[in-house]
């Protein structure tokens, strides 16, 4: 009898427990989707648009991209000496042959304070156009999605609606999870014949759970470009040779200078730390010709840049991020001798490098064509219809005149793991642990001392 007693009181206390818990983590889960869904829809609808950025380019730019196929090229020298002669004083910054029949030479020129691309038709040397960098439209929508447009504040702001936004989809699944085994409705399949506030529910917490996958794919693969986190994945990998091995690019004893690749060109993330080596000063620099000749020879894919050197100990950089990560390449080329001082590709990585190269390749929806960016852009879609389903459910049950956060819950033991919450997440999401503590402090110091406040939210 006295041991059914306690089994009973165990077992209501064990229900109170998942209960105080469940409201614990509802409350975090509503904050962060009332806080962050205006940045999850600027991410979402912003990366909608970047996947399809070679087929926006190609018809935005096609007066500049494709000229009439011809039947010789002019040599690369020749082409650079018409770009001169059409922008004196302009210095050259880049040169990228044109990669397919009929498609124009790019040269990237310094124009004072711009930064331009010349297009050039390789066949006689014609200047086609000019763009400023700064007037391209996929690189403000990647300024947009990556930093707000407003530099350092943004990307961190954008990093930590990321983070957030992991944190909703790791609380979402909880409260989706079902309780009772045998509904289907409601957990996998939305209840269609519901009315209310039940159907926006199912809408939200079923479709969430279909795109759960693909969204946390998203946000992962997204953060290694991040501020914060994204230069501890790189220490990290860095340190722990997962990145690129040191053996897998020096070639015997050379000078190196203490400046990263992706100061002086455009490189894929794996190389972006990789020191540039310095060429040994000769009398005259390596034709242009014969540092393409070099790309060729060791096969690096078509589509390739060239950077120019920077200063007489400067060199060549050779570089190609592909749509396909195993045909990435980072070269750096004494600017006299046409050593090849360095040649880092896809095999050369560790394995983390290979991971984010290839998380990347699929964040921008190229690693397997259209399909990529299919899967992305519903992805995308699919996660704004979230948040705006999550948004209207909170409208229709929001009491007037009142936020209508849950209960904050008393009970010591979810305050317990609450503090473990925050200290993982404080070491895997550094942003997320620091907003967290703000939001407890403000939670604590604000909301509950200040009743109006308190009555408010609640």
């Amino acid at each position: 009898m006295f041991a059914s007693t306690v089994r009973d009181e165990e077992k209501k206390r064990d229900q109170g427990d998942q209960r105080w818990l469940y409201t614990a983590v509802w409350r975090w889960h509503f904050y962060a989707g009332i806080i962050f869904a205006p940045f999850i829809i600027m991410l979402a609808v912003t990366g909608a648009i970047y996947l399809f950025k070679p087929q926006i380019e190609d018809w935005m730019y096609q007066d500049l991209y494709y000229v009439q196929d011809g039947q010789q090229q002019l040599t690369p020298s020749q082409q650079i000496a018409a770009v001169r002669e059409a922008y004196p004083g302009a210095e050259i910054a880049s040169y990228k042959p044109g990669f397919a029949a009929g498609r124009t030479s790019e040269v990237g020129l310094q124009d004072g304070t711009d930064s331009l691309t010349v297009f050039v038709n390789p066949y006689d040397g014609q200047i086609v156009g000019q763009l400023a960098d700064a007037d391209r439209l996929m690189g403000e929508i990647e300024r947009l999605h990556g930093e707000l447009m407003i530099g350092t504040v943004g990307d961190r702001m954008v990093e930590l609606a990321a983070c957030w936004a992991m944190i909703l989809l790791v609380t979402g699944i909880y409260l989706w999870w079902p309780r009772d085994q045998k509904a289907l409705l409601g957990t996998i399949l939305p209840r269609l014949n519901k009315g209310g506030r039940t159907l926006w529910r199912d809408l939200h917490a079923v479709t969430a759970f279909w795109l759960s996958a693909f969204v946390a794919l998203l946000i992962l693969t997204g953060l290694p470009w991040s501020g914060v986190l994204g230069e501890k994945i790189n220490q990290l990998a860095t340190a722990t040779n997962t990145g690129y091995p040191p053996f897998a690019t020096a070639w015997g004893p050379k000078p190196e200078s203490v400046i990263p690749a992706k100061e002086i060109a455009e490189v894929p993330w794996a190389a972006e730390q990789l020191p540039v080596p310095v060429s040994t000063v000769a009398n005259e620099t390596l034709p242009l010709e014969d540092v393409i000749r070099i790309a060729e020879e060791r096969g690096v894919h078509p589509g390739y840049t060239i950077t120019y050197p920077e200063g007489e100990h400067g060199v060549y950089t050779v570089s190609v991020s592909s749509d396909r990560p195993e045909d990435e390449a980072t070269l750096h080329i004494d600017q006299y001798s046409g050593s090849v001082l360095s040649d880092l590709r896809f095999v050369d990585y560790g394995i983390m490098a290979k991971a984010i190269a290839i998380g990347i390749a699929l964040h921008e929806g190229h690693y397997f064509g259209f399909w990529n960016q299919l899967i992305g852009l519903l992805t995308c879609i699919g996660l704004v219809a979230v948040v705006i389903s999550g948004m209207i459910m909170w409208w229709k049950r929001r009491p007037s005149g009142k936020l209508g956060a849950p209960t904050v819950p008393r009970d010591y033991r979810v305050a317990r793991w609450v503090c473990v919450i925050i200290l993982l997440l404080g070491i895997v999401l550094p942003l997320a642990g620091i907003s967290i503590v703000v939001a407890l402090l403000l939670d604590y110091y604000v909301i509950s001392k200040f009743p109006k406040i308190k009555q408010w939210v609640g």
